[in-house]
């Protein structure tokens, strides 16, 4: 049997004096920084000003980070009624993703009224983006030996064919892990390819249904890779994330239909910013 020779990977890439940067942060600010990118090309195809994305993010980015503390905190209450002084702690770990996408969202609404841009066509252009980060930003996961699944065999790691170093980061705790983590971001990556590859064809999606098909594929997606990891926020029978995506599953599917038959003259979303919105 071939044998490995690399360690764990280190989660700090570097110090700087006694300040520590981890890989972490550095994935997630690559991940975040490539949105941006992505989606001031895209926004002005569609007639949205280059500022109002960076502006945008300057708001969304705080407002997501503390939303995603708080649906933490609020699942996790049981222990911190008991430990309030850890509540702002979230440089020990504690955050969700769900939370963070609330808060982005909230703020992207408000911020779109405020400016009088669509918030549709705004979500629909950051729509593919965000969830590309999101795949990106699962390696920081890997780096830190964190969001993964139950234990497994060395067997099955290579049956998969991935790489040996991510074989030898599943090793946690003396014990082989399912590598949720991966499944996550390989179903995010496909998810922002086929968004990508779609919503440019002329008159099929009217503004709003790029973002409601990133909701779909990725609660999707999320349901089952969520039943197969151990650190998850549970509720009742199901982990918290479980009953989120169904219910944003069905709701938003429902929704595309209802909004189809109630709306058959929204614009489509190639048309971008239309003199009906000016």
């Amino acid at each position: 049997m071939k044998s490995f020779l690399l360690g764990v990977l280190n989660p700090i890439a570097f110090t700087l004096g006694p300040i520590e940067i981890h890989w972490y942060g550095i994935i997630i600010a690559s991940a975040v920084v490539l949105a941006v990118y992505l989606s001031v090309k895209e926004g002005k195809k569609r007639g949205i000003a280059e500022d109002n994305i960076y502006d945008m993010l300057l708001w969304a980015l705080p407002f997501s980070i503390i939303s995603a503390r708080i649906y933490y905190v609020v699942f996790q209450w049981n222990y911190y009624s008991n430990h309030l002084s850890e509540i702002y702690r979230i440089w020990d770990g504690g955050i969700a993703i769900y939370g963070a996408l609330i808060g982005a969202l909230i703020t992207v609404i408000v911020f779109c009224r405020k400016r009088k841009i669509p918030s549709f066509l705004m979500l629909d252009v950051i729509a593919p983006t965000v969830i590309m980060a999101q795949g990106i930003g699962r390696w920081g996961n890997f780096m830190n030996q964190e969001a993964y699944g139950a234990v497994t065999s060395l067997a099955f790691l290579q049956k998969l064919r991935i790489p040996s170093f991510i074989i030898q980061q599943m090793n946690i705790h003396g014990a082989y892990r399912q590598p949720t983590f991966l499944y996550e971001s390989l179903w995010d990556l496909t998810g922002f390819v086929v968004l990508l590859c779609l919503r440019q064809r002329v008159h099929l999606f009217k503004r709003g249904e790029v973002f409601f098909s990133y909701v779909i594929w990725y609660s999707f997606g999320r349901f089952f890779i969520e039943q197969m990891r151990t650190d998850s926020l549970m509720l009742g029978a199901l982990r918290v994330s479980q009953w989120l995506s169904v219910l944003l599953f069905i709701g938003v599917i429902a929704l595309w239909i209802l909004r189809r038959y109630w709306k058959p003259l929204e614009p489509w979303y190639t048309e971008g910013i239309t003199k009906f919105d000016k």
